[in-house]
C-alpha cells in the first residue's frame, strides 16, 4: 500500500505575498489597486447592461462623453470620484465605502 501525500495548502494571502510582494509593497500595492479598478470597471459596465443602456446614453445621463465612458468600462484608472459618482447615480446605483485603517473599518457617525 503506497502512502498518500500530504499536500500543503495555501492562502490566497499568503500566495499573493510570495509571488507579488507583501502587503505594504510597491508591488503589492500597484497589484491591488489595478485589481480594485478592474472590479470597480467592470461593475460600471455590469450596471450599464443590466439597465439596457448604451454608453451614449448613460455618458449623457452623468453628464460625460461616451469615450469617457467606454474608457472607464475598459480601465478606471483615470477616472476620479466625481466622475464615478456622477455615472453610478445616472445607473440609479447606490455606492457604499468602507475605509480600512489599521485593521479596523472606520465609520461616519
Amino acid at each position: 500500500m503506497t502512502k498518500a501525500k500530504k499536500l500543503n495548502t495555501y492562502s490566497l494571502d499568503e500566495l499573493k505575498d510570495e509571488f507579488i510582494g507583501k502587503r505594504g509593497t510597491k508591488a503589492r500595492e500597484q497589484y491591488e489597486y489595478a485589481l480594485n479598478m478592474d472590479v470597480l470597471s467592470r461593475m460600471i459596465k455590469k450596471a450599464r447592461r443590466e439597465r439596457k443602456m448604451t454608453q451614449e446614453a448613460l455618458g449623457k445621463l452623468a453628464g460625460v462623453q461616451k469615450a469617457q465612458i467606454s474608457k472607464l468600462e475598459n480601465s478606471a484608472n483615470s477616472a476620479t470620484i466625481d466622475t464615478i459618482v456622477r455615472i453610478f447615480k445616472a445607473l440609479n446605483a447606490d455606492i457604499h465605502f468602507k475605509v480600512k485603517v489599521e485593521n479596523r473599518y472606520l465609520r461616519l457617525m
